[in-house]
């Protein structure tokens, strides 16, 4: 996954983070600054989590604290001004959740990706990510749906930005291990009290990525994008009932059925979109359907016509040993 050895964009630079209270923003904030970021602008709207990540960081003069949502455009002007750098990693996540919320949804996944990428242009920001998922491929949910819509928002907002400096990319990959919210600390919880693990199909497959690989890769991403790329790493996938045997060795399990919205198996590129993905290193770009601002496609090998990166039939399809030492990474 790694690229080649360069300075980082974020070194010297202004930077924001939305949602930046969450697992992934406190890792990348960290990365940040020991990149040597000048400022780094952490971007949400819970004062009781930057309350709490205010005491993690100290008293680092280079952080700067904004109590803001996404939904809010003139909020989003104002904490961007004089950023050069912006990683979009605010969103409402849980799929079941979204499945009886859809509007609240829309409201931040879509709406508030809107105000992003107007204020990104209006403030002259150079480079701004975002988050994807891989539920955003071929979406089944809610959630999914929404991720989608962002994700267009973004790759469009080149053409949108044609003759401003901004530029706009997307980055996708799958469930983090050991984030706030991952299947592991929950397994691990249940395993302790003596409890079965709810498992909702034997079936099931999932993408893993670590925190600090998922960080590492948005920095590499923001080094090498010129705009319009959706990257997505080759990262290893299993059996969900692998994993519970990972956590918990010999531990009853009970089958629940899958939840609302859920999907067998995930999918981070669909095989429509496989005419415009490369393989270039460990990652994977798909390129946009229109490239009007100039855009110029990186050098690397295309996948074959037809294919889809799914976690079924992933080349990385891993099994218990394996993912017993990702976990056991985690400690």
């Amino acid at each position: 996954m790694n690229e080649p050895a360069g300075q980082s964009s974020l070194q010297g630079a202004s930077v924001l983070v939305t949602g930046a209270t969450g697992s992934f923003g406190n890792a990348f904030v960290q990365r940040a600054l020991d990149l040597g970021a000048r400022r780094v602008v952490v971007f949400s709207r819970d004062e009781l989590k930057q309350s709490d990540m205010r005491s993690r960081f100290g008293d680092d003069a280079r952080l700067r604290w904004f109590i803001g949502d996404i939904r809010d455009r003139e909020r989003l002007r104002r904490a961007m001004h004089g950023v050069d750098v912006v990683v979009h990693a605010a969103a409402l996540k849980q799929v079941d959740t979204a499945e009886y919320n859809p509007v609240e949804y829309i409201r931040t996944n879509v709406n508030g990706s809107e105000n992003v990428v107007e204020a990104a242009i209006d403030t002259g920001v150079e480079k701004v990510v975002a988050l994807s998922t891989d539920k955003a491929s071929s979406p089944i949910n809610l959630y999914g749906a929404t991720k989608l819509c962002a994700d267009r928002l973004f790759v469009s907002a080149n053409h949108y930005a044609a003759h401003q400096r901004t530029r706009f990319s997307v980055v996708r990959y799958g469930n983090v291990l050991g984030s706030r919210g991952s299947v592991i600390p929950f397994f691990r919880r249940l395993a302790a009290e003596g409890k079965p693990l709810p498992i909702t199909d034997r079936r099931m497959t999932r993408f893993w990525i670590s925190l600090p690989q998922a960080v590492d890769f948005v920095v590499e991403s923001l080094d090498v994008m010129v705009g319009g790329e959706l990257y997505v790493p080759r990262i290893p996938s299993s059996k969900l009932i692998d994993l519970a045997e990972a956590i918990a060795p010999g531990a009853d399990t009970v089958d629940v059925g899958i939840r609302p919205g859920e999907k067998l198996h995930e999918e981070m590129i669909a095989a429509d979109d496989s005419r415009r993905t490369l393989r270039t290193g460990n990652r994977y770009v798909i390129t946009p359907y229109l490239a009007g601002w100039g855009y110029e496609p990186p050098a690397g090998e295309p996948v074959p016509d037809g294919s889809a990166y799914r976690s079924d039939t992933n080349d990385l399809l891993i099994g218990v040993e394996e993912l017993r030492e990702l976990v056991a990474a985690l400690d």
